[in-house]
């Protein structure tokens, strides 16, 4: 169940990532407190991940979740630009992902 949990924590934080951009520096109502509500969800599971799942493992995949997750909602939400450079990090980072969750 922690990866389960680390997985909706990342998940949570592309939310509340969009919707900080949607609130407009937080002079929008409703996705201000998405925002809040959705961040506090995120570390609350985070928390709960890492009652198992060890910290060094656990706080990089649940960033890089939210790093990729933010890049696919750049490109398909918000319109931002497709470059191989941009993509190439991302496969990267993903990479890095793969090597940590088969470390631990």
């Amino acid at each position: 169940m922690a990866w389960f949990y680390l997985t909706l924590a990342g998940i949570l934080e592309v939310v509340w990532a969009y919707a900080m951009k949607q609130s407009a520096g937080f002079t929008r109502l409703t996705p201000s407190l998405i925002t809040l509500v959705s961040m506090a969800g995120s570390f609350w599971l985070l928390a709960i991940a890492m009652r198992t799942i060890p910290l060094g493992t656990a706080y990089p995949i649940w960033t890089g979740i939210g790093a990729v997750g933010a890049f696919l909602v750049g490109i398909f939400l918000l319109g931002e630009a497709i470059t191989l450079l941009r993509v190439a990090a991302v496969v990267l980072v993903i990479s890095g992902l793969i090597l940590l969750k088969l470390a631990s």
